[in-house]
Order: structure tokens, then sequence, then C-alpha cells
């Protein structure tokens, strides 16, 4: 499970990773240290006309178009990779709305066997640069109040770091496979679960952080900081 995550990149970033085709985000875009579900966060969809990614905020938490009650979404913050095809709430936006969610860490948390509590972790790449979520969205309008926009994360098992913490990951997509995950008609969806794997064993490291993290309510940058010198990765 993936329930929180960090966006802090510069934009500058964050448009080295993405080519955006749309230059709406800000320079200052507010960096974000505690991204929890039904908060409003950032997915790149592949804009109609011109075919390139397009930043957009969405909530987290998929609402399937055909949900009679939008609350289904705060328990649509992740999507197994491995039964996406067939689960009725993500099967239609695995073939027509497919998205990127871009990131520069995430949080998890370990129980070690001899404790009752649980430590978390901030797993980030080595060199604090961000990186692209594989996820889906979807738009619900049974409200009347006009269209709802949700997104959901994939999820994959362990590399050999996370598997030290938590027995799942976000699928981590690597940047070649941007414009295909986008872009694929709808006919190649399933094909496309090749991509929804485990990222690479060094591609990242974890190191322990305080339980404030635990609070959604906070989101300030000292959440992402070590409590000691250990380190994982």
């Amino acid at each position: 499970m993936c329930g929180r995550y960090t966006l802090a990149s510069k934009v500058s970033d964050l448009r080295d990773l993405i080519d955006f085709h749309d230059d709406s985000l800000p320079d200052d875009f507010a960096a974000r240290f505690n991204i929890a579900p039904t908060q409003d966060v950032l997915i790149l969809r592949q804009e109609k006309v011109h075919h390139r990614p397009m930043p957009v905020m969405v909530r987290w938490g998929l609402v399937p178009f055909w949900a009679d009650d939008p609350k289904i979404g705060n328990r649509m913050i992740n999507a197994r990779s491995e039964t996406v095809v067939e689960k009725p709430a993500f099967r239609a936006a695995l073939k027509y709305r497919r998205c990127l969610i871009p990131a520069d860490g995430f949080y998890e948390w370990h129980r070690s066997v001899d404790s009752k509590t649980k430590t978390p972790y901030w797993i980030h790449r080595p060199d604090r640069k961000p990186f692209a979520i594989a996820g889906l969205w979807e738009s619900w309008n049974k409200s009347g109040a006009g269209p709802l926009e949700t997104c959901t994360i994939l999820t994959t098992g362990p590399n050999a770091l996370m598997g030290l913490i938590h027995d799942r990951m976000p699928v981590i997509l690597q940047q070649k496979d941007f414009d295909r995950w986008l872009s694929a008609p709808p006919d190649q969806a399933a094909s496309l679960a090749e991509l929804l794997v485990p990222a690479p064993d060094d591609f990242l490291e974890a190191w322990p952080v305080s339980t404030k993290v635990n609070s959604p309510a906070l989101d300030r940058p000292d959440l992402i900081d070590p409590i000691d010198e250990s380190r994982l990765g």
C-alpha cells in the first residue's frame, strides 16, 4: 500500500523528468511533505490535441464513473497491478484514463517483530530527484455539481529494498516508458502489465523518520528528516 507521499521538487526538475505541454505550473509550485488520501494531487495525463502530458489537479482516491456514492474513493487510493485489468473499479480507467503521478518520495510503515509500534520510513531516490508513479484517473458526474476528477496509485510487489519495510510498493515507471503508458490504445492496455513491476533494487534508498508524519494535518520539511543514522539502500 502507498498511503502518503511527498512532492517538494522544483518545477524545473519536474519538467526535466516529464515533458509538459502546459506551462500552467508556477516555478514556486508549493512543496508538499505529507500528501494524504482525499487531498488534491498533481497528475499528468495526455492532452487530447497535442498528445503531450498536461498537469491537472485531482483528488486522491478514485471514484469509478458508475459509483453512486463518491465516498467509495476513500478506499480506492491504490490499485493492485496484478488485478487491475479485471477489477470493475479500474479496468475502464486502465484502458482510457492512465496518468503519471509525480513524487520525490513516499512513506511506508514498518513493524518490527519485537515491537508494538510501526516506524515510518521515507523512501526516495539517492539523488532526491523526482520520479513518476503509474496512476489511473476517473471523472465522476452524478452529483449535479460538475465532474469530480480523482486518481489512484498502482502498486506492485516489493523490490529488495522495499521488502525490508513492506510487502507492496508503488509502481515507479521508467522515463522511457512514460509515453507508452500514457498513449497506448485501449486494445493494448493489457500489454502494459509488463511495465507494472518493482523499481530496480538500486533506484531508491530509505531512512526512518518521526512518527509526526502519522498526522496528515502536518505538512512541513522536517517530516522527511532522518531520526537516526541508519539507512537502507
